[in-house]
């Protein structure tokens, strides 16, 4: 059996794969936001400084330095990873394009 399945949004693919992070609606939200924000920036940190600061605006916080607390959490949960200086997307969440999953019993 194939089963295909049509994600439209960076919300809905991150919460397809959300099984296996374990983040809570308001984790998923924020890392939404911060995926979206870096897709149009192009950063290779997800968590730059600037991302961040796009991501408080559009988020309504205060303080963007209130996101490092999230970003700690994604790393301990592994939907980020840090590589040197940058926080990059677990391999399954940054590969929107296809992917193929089978299960065996």
């Amino acid at each position: 059996m194939k089963l295909t399945l049509k994600l439209e949004t960076t919300f809905k693919y991150l919460q397809f794969w959300n099984s296996l992070f374990n983040l809570t609606s308001k984790e998923l939200n924020i890392l939404t936001v911060l995926v979206d924000i870096n897709e149009k920036q192009k950063d290779p940190n997800i968590c730059s400084n600037k991302n961040k600061k796009l991501a408080a605006k559009k988020l309504n916080f205060k303080d963007p330095n209130t996101l490092n607390n999230y970003v700690k959490k994604f790393k301990d949960k592994g939907s980020l990873i840090l590589e040197g200086d940058n926080y990059i997307l677990h391999k399954l969440l940054s590969n929107k394009d296809e992917v193929e999953v089978r299960i065996l019993r």
